[in-house]
């Protein structure tokens, strides 16, 4: 191989690498370890509520999650989120590999609020609350507004099983939630930013 070639080829491949990580350090963010540098309470950290995102350059959607598990699966560090199957963004969960989960500032309490009261199926949701969308190298859409991101690749996804619930406390939460049973995606993190 020419050296010229060769030296266009590491270049392709370097901006193909590069330049998507220099999009997250352009808008504040900068790449942490999540197994070292996860300094949140993860009994809390969804309990105070966070923001999954789904979807593609051409069509995303998010919604307020309140319920997740940080921890480690099949060797990986993993993040398991869960979604109601009449939620929007169920269908772009379904249909892509990645996924991202970030958390927002104090001052932005009402993303959350917002994103967790109205249907992504009525209207653009980051557009109305005026979010500037992003996107990872992997093409996964995360909001330039939040504190951190955190990208996962879906490695498992189920809808609960009814059979399966072994107390009340799930059969009475869903004998009183219309959005229906939820599905659990596990996903394992492949990237994380914060600011």
């Amino acid at each position: 191989m020419k050296r010229s070639s060769f030296i266009n080829m590491f270049l392709a491949v370097f901006m193909l690498t590069a330049a998507p990580v220099m999009a997250q350090e352009e808008h504040g963010f900068k790449k942490f370890n999540v197994v070292e540098g996860f300094e949140d309470n993860g009994f809390q950290w969804f309990r105070d509520a966070q923001l999954l995102a789904a979807g593609n350059k051409e069509k995303s959607n998010a919604m307020t999650i309140g319920w997740g598990a940080v921890g480690t699966l099949w060797q990986r560090p993993a993040l398991t989120v869960y979604v109601a199957e009449k939620r929007y963004t169920k269908e772009f969960m379904d249909k892509e590999e990645f996924f991202t989960v970030m958390s927002f500032d104090v001052e932005n309490s009402k993303v959350l609020n917002y994103m967790g009261s109205k249907s992504g199926r009525d209207g653009d949701k980051a557009q109305a609350l005026g979010l500037h969308t992003a996107y990872t190298a992997n093409g996964t859409p995360y909001y330039t507004e939040a504190t951190m991101v955190i990208e996962c690749r879906i490695m498992y996804a189920a809808p609960f099983d009814p059979n399966g619930f072994k107390s009340d406390v799930p059969q009475n939460m869903y004998s009183r939630f219309p959005a229906g049973i939820h599905s659990m995606y596990i996903g394992e993190v492949v990237n994380a930013w914060k600011k």
